[in-house]
């Protein structure tokens, strides 16, 4: 009997623990404003740290330069390509004002959410909007998604943080953020958090390229560490599983660093540090999107996308296979030519294509599947004739993710 009940406690302790370690959490952290050549000239102990254990890219912003997807590497623009995996064309968030977003196309919250209602979610920023109007907490466009945990506005506390002629009452706002996010994922560890951090940006914006914007950027390290260990402790003694990100929203003008919101490759060029386990050649060798981070963290948190929202997400998960990237696509004489770089050998490609946008209004788009063919062809010449339109949203499907591709205009 004593041995019975010694085998059923061993048993259902193991259980709990694999149950533990089973338990996913995802955080990413948004720094305003660091061109790629700066953060990778900084010493950055902590990010390097990260790094060792996933690994760091270049990646980019912006979209497609001259073309229908073309993003301004402006902040809250570049926030909500990450949040919604989209480029601006389709999120509609054009600048910092965001007057007209399009919620539509939901963010990483929303789906979260919609998969996990019972999970925890947290955002913690120095910047209210972020959460208010970005993610959409409780607005009537988002269905009343709810955060469940917040630390923001502190911008508008102006007794706490009286604000000074250099800016340093921000790097005391982000100071406290990042306190606040440390604390609570140490010791409530939500499933899915944001931390945004802007005093880099201000320094960027006051002094260009300059010691006080790598004082900055170094300051912003040790923050990012303060988080790291946190994330570690729960790693170490609850057995979970954390995946994060570090990323910025933009890079800064090549003649001071001091603007940005153009098309130029150093406004352009941005960077990821990770720890994601399974980085797969489009990380490590394609300059990933910060459109590319939604699906990623999808995939690690087993998020199940509906499928009409996977085929309008303008990125591909870092992690992990992937069938295809790179879409492309032309029409000439009622034939759309259609492009793509194959990241895997076997496999074929579903062409589906549509010639509405009900999407874009909340409504729904009908696809016909139109052809199939190898993956390792990355072409395929596609007969429209019989559907004229002035406009065509294709859909790639492979067989491990899906790209999409606009032609003519909606």
């Amino acid at each position: 009997m004593l041995k019975t009940l010694i085998l059923s406690a061993l048993t259902f302790s193991c259980t709990s623990l694999m149950v533990q370690a089973q338990k996913k959490k995802a955080l990413f952290i948004i720094v305003d404003g660091i061109p790629a050549d700066v953060i990778e000239k900084q010493p950055t102990p902590n990010l390097r740290n990260v790094a060792k254990v996933g690994g760091y890219t270049r990646a980019h912003v912006g979209g497609e330069k001259g073309g229908y997807s073309e993003t301004p590497t402006i902040s809250a623009v570049g926030y909500n390509s990450l949040l919604t995996g989209t480029w601006v064309n389709k999120h509609n968030v054009w600048d910092n004002d965001i007057a007209a977003q399009n919620y539509s196309y939901g963010s990483i919250f929303r789906f979260f959410k919609q998969a996990y209602p019972q999970k925890k979610t947290a955002v913690f920023s120095s910047w209210l909007d972020n959460r208010t109007k970005l993610v959409g907490d409780g607005l009537p466009q988002t269905g009343h998604l709810q955060i469940d945990y917040h630390v923001d506005g502190l911008e508008k506390d102006t007794a706490r943080f009286p604000h000074d002629n250099d800016s340093w009452y921000m790097h005391l706002i982000d100071e406290a953020v990042v306190d606040s996010a440390a604390a609570y994922v140490r010791n409530v560890a939500p499933d899915l958090t944001w931390v945004y951090l802007e005093y880099t940006d201000d320094m960027g914006h006051r002094y260009g390229d300059s010691e006080k914007f790598y004082a900055a950027i170094n300051m912003m390290d040790a923050q990012v560490g303060r988080i790291w260990d946190a994330i570690e402790y729960r790693r170490k003694n609850f057995g979970e599983d954390w995946q994060l990100f570090i990323t910025t929203d933009h890079g800064r003008t090549a003649s001071n660093g001091k603007g940005h919101g153009g098309q130029s490759d150093r406004e352009r060029t941005t960077w990821m540090v990770t720890n994601a386990k399974g980085l797969n050649d489009y990380f490590k060798t394609g300059q990933p999107g910060i459109v590319d981070i939604l699906p990623t963290m999808a995939r690690f948190l087993q998020i199940n996308i509906p499928q009409e929202d996977t085929r309008e997400l303008d990125g591909a998960p870092l992690t992990g296979k992937v069938s295809l990237t790179q879409p492309g696509a032309t029409l000439n004489n009622g034939s759309l030519h259609l492009t793509w770089k194959a990241r895997e050998k076997k496999g074929k490609v579903k062409i589906w294509v549509t010639t509405t946008n009900h999407f874009n209004t909340g409504g729904h788009d009908s696809y016909k599947l139109l052809g199939e063919v190898p993956l390792q062809q990355e072409q395929a010449d596609i007969n429209v004739k019989d559907i004229p339109s002035g406009f065509y949203k294709v859909v790639m499907e492979g067989p491990d993710n899906t790209v999409n591709r606009w032609v003519g205009k909606p």
